[in-house]
């Protein structure tokens, strides 16, 4: 119940929703249950059963608001005044405008619904998206992107096809369930209580049935969040499936994927199904009971009920059978949706582990230093990353990190911008912790260029200016500095040709360029450079390079470099292996250590 609240609260403000709702609902119902309630005098006068003492109770005048003794007075001054022909007229005109008032206010509660559920759904979504991109990065390296989409995509769809009908249901179905009730104890209380038996069986049925229909439900939506998962790698990946000729091991686990989700849909919708079909079937075993007890009753003349009430009772009851057969469904129906909104809140109540302090400090400019104190990372507790790093990264100088693979350099590169923390040690900028700063302030002065350019499915222009509200001379300055305006010039549209999902229309050498072109707007005094051109072919390496150059003049660079003829000029390179810092020097001094790391490492790059 907690849960299904606090999804409801995504509609705010509720209060312009709640109120006009439960008044046009309400409406609604009282309007739609006279139309059978006014049955009754109908059926009178055309059965011939207004004698003279019930003519003469009618037209006594009433006191307060009563809208059936209200309508009985004015039911008998027409067949006093008209006759039978003026009174019949007088109930039909009745009965259509009941019906018209309560068909339109039936229309305002589901416009009212349909505004609700779209506020709800647009809130939410905005909600777990805006969540999902600021949790940590480490975040996104254990969850599937395919998962992400679903809970935003199809979890959040669910939700709004399942929870707001179910808040529906709820209200007007239980106003109008309520007003028959009421309107069939007015008429016969004792047969209303013997009908009103089959309600706790339903009850403790549906119950039963809703436990079981929750564990369905979240199978199925964690099912087809693998699915979407399994999509999304697949078409990314889809050079290497078709090189490796693995489309059938794929599509054997898609159709693996596939049927788990059919059978835990099939369940859950087998259980939902069989709701309906039971409370009908004990709505009908009422109904004859009713008619076989009332009928005896009417037939034997023990009973006060008169013939023409008995048949609207009948008519009535018939009708209160849909809203709680409704109210049955939805309830049913709700489990898919509370499992899917508990996948949902599960993301937005999940924390970032990358937090600022309540008192962060916004740093204005980069001033001296970055510092490198006794450092130590671990991503988990039995892997150690990195172990003691010590340096310092001073203002306009070049430090390059080298080294194997695997061996710590991206992950200290992601320690400065804050992509995760220390396990130990401390990091300062100017000597301030970087705990102590605010993410923001600290990565607007910094610039990363990674092995992958990250472009998207947009054109040239909007990737390198990417949020900035920027001119086109900036963006053409900026192309220029990255050896790109060239190659964009060419292009069909120029810089509003649009380049594809992830740049896929242009070269690795291409798409580098622009990332490039896109760090030199933002103009950062911080660049990080992570293997930026060792993807590349020798040609595409000389303009990336050159551009590289370009982007470093008069700025502070940490350089992650795999071809160590890149980074020669470094100020400073720190050999980096098994997490450790074991040589560091100059490329001059490197080379002069016998059996040195960089030197084998140099040597085999010559060879």
């Amino acid at each position: 119940m907690k849960n299904y609240l606090r999804l409801l609260s995504y509609a705010r403000p509720l209060g312009n929703f709640v109120v006009p709702f439960l008044i046009t609902s309400l409406l609604a119902s009282i309007f739609g249950v006279l139309n059978f309630t006014l049955l009754i005098p109908l059926l009178r006068v055309l059965f011939d059963q207004v004698d003279a003492r019930q003519l003469a109770e009618m037209l006594q005048p009433t006191s307060g608001f009563d809208p059936i003794k209200e309508f009985n007075f004015h039911f008998a001054t027409f067949l006093k005044e008209y006759g039978k022909q003026g009174a019949l007229q007088f109930v039909c005109a009745t009965v259509a405008t009941t019906i018209i008032l309560s068909n339109i206010f039936k229309y305002f509660s589901v416009r009212l619904l349909e505004k609700f559920k779209s506020n709800m759904v647009a809130n939410l979504r905005e909600e777990v998206f805006n969540k999902a991109i600021h949790l940590h990065l480490g975040f996104f390296s254990n969850e599937r992107k395919g998962n992400l989409i679903s809970r935003i995509v199809t979890d959040v769809q669910e939700v709004e096809n399942s929870i707001a009908n179910t808040f529906s249901a709820a209200t007007k179905e239980v106003f109008l369930f309520l007003a028959y009730i009421y309107s069939l104890f007015a008429i016969s209380w004792n047969l209303t209580l013997f009908a009103l038996l089959v309600i706790p069986v339903s009850g403790i049925f549906i119950s039963t049935l809703v436990k079981k229909m929750r564990h369905n439900a979240g199978e199925g939506q964690q099912r087809l969040s693998n699915l979407i998962s399994l999509m999304d790698e697949v078409f990314g990946g889809m050079r290497v499936v078709k090189g490796f000729v693995a489309e059938k091991f794929v599509t054997e686990k898609f159709r693996e994927e596939n049927q788990g989700y059919r059978r835990a849909i099939f369940s859950l919708a087998a259980r939902r199904e069989m709701a309906s079909p039971f409370s009908e079937i004990m709505g009908v075993f009422v109904v004859v009971g009713i008619l076989l007890y009332g009928g005896s009753l009417i037939l034997s003349n023990n009973s006060s009920l008169e013939a023409s009430e008995f048949i609207a009772y009948i008519a009535i009851f018939s009708q209160v059978m849909r809203p709680a057969k409704d109210i049955s469904n939805a309830f049913s129906s709700a489990q898919r949706g509370l499992a899917s909104g508990e996948r949902v809140l599960g993301l937005i109540d999940s924390e970032s582990l990358i937090k600022d302090v309540p008192d962060a400090i916004a740093l204005k400019e980069f001033k001296n230093e970055v510092i490198f104190k006794d450092v130590n990372f671990s991503y988990d507790e039995n892997i150690q990353v990195l172990k003691d790093i010590n340096f310092s990264l001073l203002k306009g100088k070049t430090i390059a990190l080298v080294g194997s693979s695997g061996g710590g350099k991206s992950t200290i590169a992601d320690l400065v911008p804050r992509f995760y923390d220390p396990t130990t040690g401390e990091i300062l900028i100017d000597g301030i912790g970087l705990k102590k700063v605010s993410q923001q302030s600290l990565r607007d002065l910094m610039g990363i260029v990674t092995q992958e350019a990250v472009l998207f499915n947009d054109n040239i222009f909007n990737n390198i200016a990417f949020g900035k509200n920027v001119s086109e001379a900036e963006v053409i300055q900026a192309a220029k500095i990255a050896n790109a305006h060239d190659f964009i010039m060419q292009q069909a549209e120029g810089y509003h040709t649009v380049i594809g999902d992830r740049g896929t229309k242009l070269s690795g050498g291409q798409r580098q360029r622009l990332s490039i072109a896109r760090a030199i707007l933002q103009n950062p005094p911080i660049l990080i450079l992570d293997e930026a051109t060792s993807a590349l072919d020798t040609e595409s390496e000389k303009l990336v390079q050159d551009a590289l150059t370009n982007l470093m003049k008069n700025r502070t660079t940490l350089v992650i470099a795999h071809r160590l003829s890149t980074i020669q000029s470094a100020d400073e390179i720190l050999v980096i292996h098994k997490g450790e810092i074991i040589e560091r020097g100059t490329h001059e001094g490197l080379l002069k250590i016998q059996d040195g790391f960089y030197k084998k490492l140099s040597l085999m790059q010559t060879l």
